[in-house]
């Protein structure tokens, strides 16, 4: 879709929903108030753009909460919505549904997978201003994100059956399998860096990727044409520092280092929320 026509598509759904709240306050009263001031908040940001977080697989979007804030207490609007971790392509879809509810310049952000969903449903989106990844799954058109991690990730291994729990237990697993990340494999790689008692937590809450999702390949790459920022963890077992450098340098990005691991989001969120709002003050 071009961009001219994506404009036109979403400017004809705005219209339609606010001719539908419109019809919702006059049936409902003032009880739709509340709604419309809260449906306004992002354009009382004035020229700031809304900052998107988009979360990775086994995670959900509670994991943002500490950038939420700190993006919060600087004035930025800011959203952290649910990855549904269903299909690149839907996922992608469902993230495009949300960016057209929103009024304004954007600013993406994409953790992991995250990653991978922000590049596909922002492509051709003329709001959407930069594009930041955080230790992010970053593909070019074709490739996968179960291919980015490279050879020396942790979730590389001969017997995938080692490291993953799948959902139904038959094998083989379909591309509707969830995968959940196994307790020792969660502890030792996918939370390095976090207290143990907060690393069981995360792991006890997870939520499964499908098979699929991992595997499936993108589309046309949004940072083919918007500037982005990328944050590698170097501490990173889940894709290594080595691979998201690679990606760093095929996207062109803006590279930023930090000594963490995988979620640094969580463990490091200063750090994360200042690349955040460098991206945000260079394409203004």
């Amino acid at each position: 879709m071009t961009p001219t026509a994506r404009v036109a598509r979403r400017n004809a759904r705005r219209r339609r929903l606010r001719a539908a709240l419109l019809v919702g306050a006059l049936t409902l009263g003032t009880a739709t108030v509340p709604i419309a001031a809260e449906a306004s908040g992002a354009e009382r940001g004035g020229k700031e753009p809304t900052i998107v977080l988009v979360h990775g697989a086994w995670a959900d979007a509670s994991s943002w909460s500490r950038v939420v804030r700190r993006l919060q207490s600087d004035g930025y609007p800011v959203l952290a919505p649910a990855n549904p971790l269903r299909s690149l392509a839907s996922d992608s879809a469902y993230l495009d549904a949300i960016l057209e509810t929103i009024d304004g310049p954007i600013v993406l952000v994409g953790h992991s997978y995250g990653a991978s969903v922000i590049t596909h449903a922002a492509t051709g989106d003329p709001d959407v201003r930069a594009l930041v990844f955080v230790n992010g799954s970053v593909p070019a058109e074709g490739e996968t994100v179960a291919e980015l991690a490279g050879p020396k990730s942790a979730l590389s291994v001969p017997d995938p059956t080692t490291i993953f729990d799948v959902v139904p237990a038959q094998l083989p697993p379909t591309p509707e399998s969830d995968v959940y990340l196994k307790r020792s494999t969660f502890l030792k790689s996918f939370a390095t860096g976090l207290g143990r008692a907060k690393a069981k937590t995360l792991w006890a809450t997870q939520r499964p990727v499908t098979l699929g999702a991992l595997n499936e390949p993108s589309g046309t790459p949004a940072w083919d044409t918007i500037p982005s920022w990328y944050l590698i963890g170097t501490k990173d077992l889940v894709i290594p520092a080595t691979a998201q450098h690679e990606m760093a340098v095929k996207t062109g990005s803006t590279i930023a280092r930090f000594k963490a691991g995988h979620l640094d989001l969580i463990s490091d969120p200063g750090a994360v929320t200042r690349v955040i709002t460098a991206a945000v003050r260079a394409t203004r």
